[in-house]
């Protein structure tokens, strides 16, 4: 039987393609803002599911694989269709904020791939405070580059360009996202390396 927090992860999922059909249009600036009220009510439930889960004693095997899946499938959408939506777009660099969002999508790739490897050798790679800033970084500029869209009067005058605040935001942290993401990755493949003998 589905426990409540596994009910939350699957509503999480279940929400997904409502988001991405809210950030299609780049203009509707209220779709934008209903997506960026979503985003949040996404990322509460996942918050809230973990917190029951542990809280209760209700983590289940269910929970474990669902939950992870939940929050790459919610990235890596969203990274998908800001980017086809030409929101990836910025001061200084122009499209080339496009290659942040690629290095974290590769990675989330690579990450699962290797997780299921060595689930398979019964061997766990413990999430660590790195990481854990990475999907800070991560959450804080997606979140960040929707608001941005929604808001896109929010400007500020910086180095004598005109920027719109949360976007700017958004995509500096996701370079630091990307960095970290490199970083972090890097980490997780070496546990792996040693299992490929």
């Amino acid at each position: 039987m589905l426990s409540l927090p596994n009910i939350l992860t699957l509503s999480r999922i279940a929400m997904i393609p409502l988001l991405a059909a809210l950030l299609w249009w780049p203009g509707w600036e209220a779709g934008y803002l209903l997506a960026f009220a979503l985003y949040c009510l996404m990322g509460f439930t996942d918050y809230l599911d973990g917190m029951l889960a542990r809280s209760s004693g209700a983590v289940s095997k269910l929970g474990i694989f669902l939950d992870p899946i939940a929050d790459k499938i919610m990235v890596v959408t969203v990274i998908l269709v800001l980017a086809a939506m030409g929101v990836l777009r910025g001061p200084y660099v122009g499209d080339m904020h496009v290659i942040a969002g690629m290095i974290i999508v590769m990675r989330e790739i690579a990450v699962s791939g290797l997780r299921e490897f060595l689930g398979q050798l019964q061997v766990s790679i413990p999430v660590s405070k790195l990481a854990k800033w990475k999907t800070t970084f991560q959450l804080v500029s997606l979140g960040a580059l929707i608001l941005g869209q929604g808001l896109p009067r929010w400007n500020i005058a910086l180095w004598g360009e005109v920027i719109n605040l949360p976007h700017t935001v958004g995509l500096t942290t996701l370079w630091l996202a990307a960095i970290l993401t490199v970083i972090t990755g890097w980490d997780y493949l070496r546990v792996g390396l040693k299992h490929m003998d």
